[in-house]
């Protein structure tokens, strides 16, 4: 069938442009580098002085940027898990926590705080208190208990529910160990991930610093 040709006239003995020719459609790209980042949390997480490395490349991370945290630990000091926590939820790359053993203690609240969470199969979590020593006058030493029990509090809070339930959190409050396996993490982040999103504070604002304190793995 003929489709019809429409045209327009111009005045009489007016010269009329020539019709551009079509060459078909223009690409426009922009191009930005990706980078893939890996750091490995193996055995006990010590003093925070050893993981500045880590510290300056999730703060100094740009949106593009992957970074891996693979994961093989039993837990250790809380002041620097605090920290490699505060500094992944505030960085603007996309950090990506992998089990790929056990996460203990401190090891599991750094592998639930990632954006993205992989598990490897035969691993292990577990939860529970922390652990420390005070020094000083009887009602110190009870301020500085008062002072920890509730930043911990919050802690697990914050970032253990709702894969843990409030149940759980107040069983490890109270002293007792929360273990599970693969299976069992994945049928929780599966769960959390059909659970309808519910509006939450942005992630890469900065937190305010948490008090001084020395509990251990």
């Amino acid at each position: 069938m003929t489709k019809p040709t429409i045209s327009v006239q111009g005045e009489p003995g007016e010269d009329q442009p020539e019709p551009a020719v079509f060459q078909g459609l223009s690409r426009y790209e922009i191009r930005s580098q990706l980078s893939e980042i890996s750091f490995y949390l193996c055995g006990e997480i010590q003093a925070s002085h050893f993981y500045t490395n880590l510290f300056y490349t999730l703060r100094s991370a740009s949106e593009t940027d992957i970074i891996y945290l693979h994961l093989n630990t039993t837990g250790g000091d809380f002041d620097t898990g605090m920290q490699i926590i505060n500094n992944m939820q505030s960085s603007c790359a996309h950090v990506i926590t992998v089990l790929e053993a056990r996460a203990y203690s401190m090891g599991a609240l750094i592998f639930l705080a990632g954006d993205e969470l992989e598990v490897q199969d035969n691993c292990q979590l577990m939860f529970h208190i922390y652990s420390g020593t005070f020094a000083g006058r009887g009602t110190e030493q009870q301020a500085q208990i008062q002072a920890v029990s509730s930043w911990f509090e919050k802690v697990m809070q914050r970032i253990c529910q709702p894969f843990l339930s409030t149940a759980e959190v107040d069983k490890v409050l109270k002293g007792a160990d929360v273990w599970m396996d693969s299976d069992e993490i994945r049928r929780r982040l599966s769960r959390l991930q059909r659970a309808p999103a519910k509006p939450t504070a942005p992630r890469r604002s900065r937190k305010n610093s948490a008090p001084d304190a020395e509990p251990g793995s």
